[in-house]
């Protein structure tokens, strides 16, 4: 994740916790794996010499999914040298995410990751923690930047909603549909100004012809239907829900706003192509539970997985109550019985290859 709050998904190895919780973001992940061996083969075939590589994922996260990215780009590397008969890099792997997430438990992964690694090669290994919204590495040291599920998180909420009082999601429902389109925008100009900063601040760090793999959940920009749907709806629901039922304070709800945003492919690549750093390899859009085995999408393990990835930032604002928490997930879980495809529409899974122009 990248913004400025406390914010991180739930640590552990309980019923609730991320990396338990984490099959969504796994299956992401795996979509982009021949996007990320394709931007291996493309340093290889674009440059003359290669002595050593360095890999950053940043918004790693804990738990499973953590090095996983990381394990896509090395084991194409190792696989890439074995076929040429080359010599293979030296291998650096940097880590990142904001100083609150589980570090222990990515050092933990990390040291048996580089365990496993030893017949093929060595690979160094480190943990860089700060937002990715700034600069984290030196001047043209970096070669291929790779990123999952981190993205969507905003370095702010948008400051015209916080100053103007205007909750997300208001107690009126015909208010709360006039007040969408405003709010929606609000974090689309929020979105397109970090966007365009964390592309301009990686292309400082980046090295000729460094590649970047970028994955988040968006929207259909052909289905007009969904062009209001955000990521954010999933916890908005319930939790007004909640309000309306006074488990939680619906003044303190109003007063709840949480930095994350879903673009549309096409937001994205204009986006990209207006801040002129990088060449556009792919765009891709998935279905965000295809390839995911239907026993994993039960309306409590999805429930489950909203708790994962919400309880902290539901704590920080609300207080940490393990009541208020339990609800969350049982209404979840009621909303998703009666709605199984999901208590607030379709979102999609957008992957974007890149190319640092020269």
């Amino acid at each position: 994740m990248a913004s400025e709050q406390s914010l991180h998904m739930k640590t552990g190895e309980g019923e609730a916790s991320y990396a338990r919780n984490s099959t969504t973001q796994n299956a992401g992940q795996n979509r982009m794996k021949h996007l990320i061996q394709e931007a291996v083969r493309s340093l290889w075939k674009n440059t003359n010499t290669r002595k050593s590589v360095v890999i950053t994922d940043l918004g790693c996260s804990a738990g499973p999914n953590a090095l996983t990215l990381v394990k896509t780009a090395v084991d194409a590397i190792f696989h890439h040298c074995s076929d040429h008969k080359e010599m293979v890099p030296e291998i650096s792997v940097l880590l990142n995410d904001l100083p609150d997430n589980d570090f222990n438990d990515v050092a933990k992964r990390l040291h048996a990751f580089q365990q496993s690694t030893q017949d093929c090669g060595p690979v160094v290994a480190a943990i860089v923690p700060g937002s990715f919204y700034k600069k984290l590495f030196t001047s043209s040291s970096v070669n291929l930047v790779l990123s999952s599920h981190s993205l969507n998180w905003l370095s702010q909420v948008p400051e015209d909603l916080k100053k103007s009082r205007i909750p997300v999601s208001d107690k009126d429902e015909g208010l709360r549909k006039a007040r969408r389109p405003f709010i929606v925008q609000a974090f689309s100009q929020q979105f397109r100004k970090d966007f365009t900063i964390f592309l301009n601040t990686r292309a400082k760090e980046l090295a000729p012809n460094g590649q970047m793999v970028l994955s988040m959940v968006g929207r259909p920009s052909s289905d007009t239907a969904y062009q209001s749907v955000q990521p954010w709806d999933f916890l908005f629901v319930p939790l007004n829900d909640m309000a309306s039922r006074g488990v939680i304070s619906r003044d303190i709800l109003d007063s709840f706003y949480v930095p994350l945003y879903g673009p549309s492919d096409k937001e994205l690549m204009e986006i990209i192509q207006d801040e002129g750093s990088f060449k556009i390899n792919n765009i891709e859009v998935h279905e965000q539970m295809t390839g995911i085995d239907k026993s994993m999408q039960t309306p409590k393990i999805r429930a489950l997985a909203a708790r994962a990835a919400f309880e902290p930032t539901i704590s920080q604002h609300f207080g940490r109550s393990e009541g208020v928490m339990d609800e969350f997930v049982g209404t979840i879980e009621r909303q998703l019985s009666h709605v199984p495809a999901s208590p607030a529409g379709s979102l999609l899974f957008l992957c974007v290859s890149l190319t640092k122009r020269v």
